[in-house]
């Protein structure tokens, strides 16, 4: 990044999101002495990847949440941003506050259903207790059915099976490949073992029926679910594990020609966005040919931070280049799957590299506190 700029005049950096890639934007920006704000729904970092487990281990949750003031202090600010106003370079918060911007990076990541994801307006203490009530309900079910086998449904169906070895755990998918399709084949047939071993029942190649009508999360014993080949399933519990999508709501109006189908953002070599040379998009948000992962998400930040730094030295910019996929799937605390540069990896290395703690120590110290219980 090159030797830290003091202040400079008239320069701001507005971050949308803070997940791993606006946090990351944040820190290199308070590196670099910009005048930056931060912006995001809750009050504090939540460190996504250990949400699953959050779901099913008592007390967990707790860790799993990093105030974001004790880092940033007055460099963040709690609110929904509602709009981008790129006339006027501001981003217009609920409520219609408004905050300017020089330059603006995007973070805005995916949004999916809970407990994978917690994407509201909330203090971290009602956040906790969201996942502490969720625990309750997998506590209290016999039987429990996860919907969708990519990666979030295969460690969730491991996690509730290494907590909870006794209950009756079904997965469903609608295609016969679980996990990311852009693993190795080898990895992902990993998976399906680690899964049968632990005892995880698979019904895959089937969909289930109207499940927007099914209620989600809670114990509603024996329940009777059908799947789009006429099977019929009984469960007590039942979590959404499927229909990821991008986090499009503060700017798909505004930047509406410069949005995909799926509510990504068009950007080039550098990260900007289609249209404009002071509006970057990082992590999900942005429409780059790879796996959504927190670790693409924090490169791409870089990128993003690097090329104001350079846009304002003059110099010339950086481009991200996509490389061989690095994926670690957390099987419960005790296994694991995944493979580093392309190349698969033995398992012991990723319950040492993830499964055991996900990486928590990682969240801390890059925030620089340090949890205390």
């Amino acid at each position: 990044m090159g030797s830290q700029l003091s202040s400079v005049e008239g320069v701001h950096v507005v971050v949308v999101g803070g997940g791993f890639g606006g946090v990351n934007a944040a820190q290199q920006l308070q590196s670099q002495g910009l005048s930056f704000t931060l912006i995001d729904m809750r009050d504090a970092f939540h460190h996504n990847v250990a949400a699953l487990r959050a779901a099913v281990q008592p007390g967990f949750a707790q860790r799993t949440f990093i105030p974001f003031a004790e880092t940033f202090g007055d460099a963040f600010v709690q609110g929904r941003v509602e709009r981008v106003d790129t006339d006027r370079q501001t981003v217009v918060l609920q409520g219609g506050a408004e905050i300017h911007y020089s330059h603006l990076i995007l973070c805005t990541g995916t949004d999916g259903p809970f407990p994978g994801k917690f994407n509201t307006v909330a203090s971290h203490q009602r956040a906790v207790q969201a996942y502490e009530d969720f625990v309750h309900q997998v506590q209290a079910a016999d039987s429990v059915l996860v919907v969708g086998g990519g990666s979030s449904g295969v460690e969730m169906a491991a996690e509730i099976k290494t907590e909870y070895p006794e209950k009756k755990v079904v997965l469903v998918h609608s295609r016969v490949g679980l996990a990311d399709p852009e693993l190795l084949p080898s990895v992902r047939r990993e998976a399906k073992e680690v899964l049968l071993r632990k005892g995880v029942e698979l019904l895959l190649g089937h969909k289930v029926k109207d499940l927007s009508q099914l209620q989600l999360n809670v114990v509603r014993r024996n329940t009777m679910v059908t799947t789009d080949r006429g099977q019929t399933l009984t469960c007590d519990l039942i979590i959404d594990c499927s229909g990821l999508k991008v986090n499009a709501a503060a700017y798909r109006d505004d930047l509406s020609e410069s949005v995909t189908v799926s509510g990504a953002l068009k950007v080039n070599q550098h990260l900007q966005v289609h249209g404009f040379t002071n509006v970057f998009a990082a992590g999900d948000c942005a429409h780059v040919c790879e796996p959504k992962m927190a670790y693409h998400a924090q490169l791409h930040a870089a990128v993003a931070v690097s090329n104001i730094v350079k846009g304002l030295k003059g110099e010339e910019l950086t481009s991200y280049n996509t490389g061989n996929v690095t994926m670690l799937l957390a099987m419960g605390r005790d296994d694991g799957v995944g493979q580093f540069n392309g190349w698969k990896l033995p398992r012991f290395l990723v319950v040492l590299g993830k499964s055991r703690d996900l990486l928590l120590w990682k969240s801390w110290r890059d925030m620089k506190q340090k949890y205390t219980q």
